[in-house]
């Protein structure tokens, strides 16, 4: 380890690589990053008070939350002073998202107003590069047999993916001559499952449900999915490459298959039940209509929203050349191969399935 000493007698320490800071660092993404790095950097964490997947004793944990200036900066002064004025990159991963409603006004607050405060906090840090995790969505769908790259149109449809656009131009402009990838993630999943939607299709096909048979958009339609394994590994190689990519790198982070919700249909009711359902496709005004009266129910906790009814149509399919080119990068996972891990996983234990995805219990069918 080596000690400089800068301009404002602050002194600098240089361990390993060099020094991260990962916002969101309790989250899926974050704690799963931390986890693979190990002690190859000097990692700081930041994220709020009682995170919910501890990160390893390797990293530097200091609560931070983004909708507050003064806990911002707080932060920034922690990591400063510890020595850490050398950012060998920002991997700013959190972010306001919930499928709760379509709008909220803690997009505003945190994804793009928490953007701009983590920036100018940083304007007197030595930062080597600044990642932001972005998502597919911002992106206009296209038709199968289509690949949308990184210069397809934007069309974000929803507050989620307008709030990462606005936080990526703010990126742009005030990034200064720091160095910024911008990924465009697909849908992050990992072998107990962890994607909301994907768990959700599961859940249905797997309490037999009567909705679970029913769909609003084309079933020759689907979105694009990323193992966690394979994100982690992209956002490792973006840091490695750091000093080769271009000042401004916007990047597609997916899987290049896109499965079609009937495609998952049929595998997910294949492996649970032993034969194939048949999905039927029902006009929009009904669907709506149906998740409206849903809510209704006594007790009901409906994930599907009249709201997303509109989005059911979406599909997207990458082309991912740039992340090979610029990063050798290229999933090892697929959807296809994961989905009889994850479907193992909730047959051998559903309790524990259903409370690691956040699931009521009480639902589990009897076996």
């Amino acid at each position: 380890m080596t000690q400089r000493w800068g301009m404002n007698k602050t002194p600098t320490i240089e361990t390993g690589l060099g020094t991260l800071i990962i916002t969101g660092s309790s989250g899926l993404i974050g704690s799963a990053f931390l986890d693979r790095v190990g002690e190859s950097y000097r990692e700081m964490g930041f994220d709020r008070k009682g995170p919910p997947h501890p990160p390893p004793k390797t990293a530097h944990v200091i609560a931070c939350d983004l909708s507050s200036d003064e806990s911002v900066y707080a932060a920034l002064d922690e990591v400063r002073r510890l020595g850490h004025r050398r950012i060998a990159s920002i991997l700013h991963l959190a972010a306001y998202y919930s499928f709760a409603s379509e709008s909220s006004p803690l997009y505003e607050q945190v994804t793009v107003r928490g953007t701009e405060r983590l920036l100018h906090g940083l304007r007197d840090f030595e930062v080597e590069q600044f990642i932001f995790a972005s998502t597919m969505l911002v992106h206009a769908p296209c038709e199968p047999g289509a690949r949308i790259n990184e210069d397809w149109p934007l069309k974000p449809k929803w507050d989620y993916p307008k709030s990462k656009v606005t936080a990526e131009r703010l990126i742009l402009r005030e990034r200064g001559d720091v160095p910024v990838v911008l990924m465009r993630i697909g849908g992050v999943y990992d072998d107990r499952c962890h994607s909301i939607p994907l768990t959700q299709q599961i859940k249905r096909i797997y309490e037999k449900r009567f909705v679970g048979r029913i769909f609003s958009g084309d079933i020759s339609h689907g979105v694009a999915f990323v193992h966690m394994e394979d994100m982690v590994e992209a956002l490792v190689l973006a840091v490695e490459h750091r000093k080769e990519l271009p000042q401004i790198t916007t990047l597609l982070i997916g899987e290049s298959e896109t499965l079609s919700y009937d495609e998952l249909q049929r595998a997910i009711s294949r492996q649970l039940h032993g034969k194939e359902w048949k999905t039927y496709q029902i006009p929009k005004p009904l669907a709506k209509l149906g998740c409206w009266l849903q809510s209704l129910l006594p007790g009901a906790d409906p994930f599907l929203k009249p709201w997303m009814i509109d989005l059911s149509d979406d599909h997207y399919t990458f082309d991912i050349s740039r992340a090979r080119t610029l990063l050798g990068w290229e999933p090892r996972h697929s959807l296809r191969k994961s989905l009889p891990t994850i479907i193992d996983e909730l047959k051998l234990n559903p309790v524990g399935w259903y409370q690691e995805n956040k699931l009521r219990t009480k639902t589990i069918p009897d076996q």
